[in-house]
């Protein structure tokens, strides 16, 4: 992961954001009073916020670790989407 202090952060905010977004990697900018924060692009946090959500009920949990299980085992079934 790359990192910055906040001072260069600062100095450097916009070739920051266009690094993060052109490498789709989050950025540690880290400060001098050991608090530190993580600038990563908006797609990676939606897809961690759609997980902790999905995870965050554990029969939900529970399902999904099972059915990935058995789509690995090959025991998969194929269904016709219904009209809405």
């Amino acid at each position: 992961m790359n990192t910055a202090s906040t001072s260069t952060f600062r100095k450097q905010i916009k070739h920051f954001v266009d690094k993060v977004d052109q490498d789709q990697e989050p950025l540690l900018i880290t400060r001098a009073d050991n608090v530190s924060v993580v600038v990563l692009p908006l797609a990676t946090y939606n897809s961690y916020a759609e997980t902790d959500y999905l995870l965050r009920s554990p029969a939900n949990a529970t399902r999904l670790r099972r059915s990935l299980t058995d789509a690995r085992a090959g025991k998969t079934n194929q269904h016709e989407l219904a009209d809405a």
